[in-house]
């Protein structure tokens, strides 16, 4: 998975955060590559040290390749939304 693609991802993951809603896909498409997908929210938000979180999963297509993502994203200092981690879900 392109790094280019993946700032996409990231991009749409805190707009989805941000909201609030859960179970709710949320496409995302980069433009350049044609590479795009799904984001979608898991569950409530919940507490990591001093920090608020929200896992989510995302889906990535490009070409015939297609994968799941997991990622956690934590509201940073300022009120938005970070993404702190973005990997590739084992699929078993």
């Amino acid at each position: 998975m392109a790094e280019v693609d993946l700032a996409y991802a990231r991009a749409t993951a805190t707009d989805a955060l941000a909201r609030g809603t859960r179970d709710l896909s949320i496409p995302w498409e980069n433009p350049h590559t044609g590479a795009g997908g799904n984001i979608t929210p898991l569950a409530a938000s919940y507490t990591d040290g001093d920090a608020t979180c929200r896992d989510f999963l995302a889906s990535y297509v490009r070409g015939q390749t297609q994968s799941w993502l997991q990622g956690e994203a934590c509201r940073s200092a300022h009120g938005g939304w970070e993404v702190k981690s973005l990997k590739s879900l084992r699929q078993g």
